[in-house]
């Protein structure tokens, strides 16, 4: 099997993670995979915001806890303590995919660099918001964006998932 193909199949969401924050070059490799994502026609609809500053990272877990009805000290984020945010321009025809695609890059790049990930959902809801509308103002980000998702990084708590059986009738062929 080759080392591609060994990622991929070993790649597990983690939600169990310790508070060490990974490296800088760690998190550069992992961003630098996701802006390697295939996008339709190569429009680069995607873009990606790395948070590792605590506060704001609290913040957004907690943004993201109320979306979910949850009570307050809740984290979605499963103790992770940085989130790549992954949003793409609305006016490309493919950005829900390649927004998608960027996630599922971040994910397999954190899993070599030997890191867990997960992908949390509500950012649509979170980045539409008027309180997601000023974070992104006051990030410079100008644009019609949606977010696709949130790609949580850090060190295992714990025990790496195990593999779960490929369902029955997964792929069908037609020769």
């Amino acid at each position: 099997m080759s080392e591609v193909m060994e990622k991929i199949v070993t790649r597990r969401s983690v939600r169990a993670f310790t508070d060490e924050m990974p490296t800088d070059e760690q998190l550069a490799e992992i961003i630098r995979a996701g802006t390697y994502a295939a996008t339709g026609m190569n429009r680069q609809s995607p873009i990606i915001i790395a948070v590792t500053n605590k506060e704001m990272r609290d913040r957004l877990s907690a943004m993201n806890a109320r979306i979910m009805g949850k009570e307050d000290g809740f984290d979605p984020f499963y103790g992770a303590p940085a989130v790549l945010i992954v949003l793409a321009d609305r006016a490309a025809p493919t950005y829900i995919y390649d927004g998608s695609l960027v996630m599922g890059n971040l994910m397999l790049a954190a899993h070599d660099q030997g890191l867990g990930s997960c992908w949390i959902h509500r950012a649509r809801e979170e980045f539409d918001s008027d309180e997601g509308k000023a974070l992104l103002k006051e990030w410079g980000i100008e644009g019609d964006y949606e977010g696709i998702g949130h790609c949580v990084v850090g060190h295992i708590k714990g025990d790496y998932p195990a593999d779960k059986p490929r369902k029955e009738n997964y792929v069908y062929y037609v020769k």
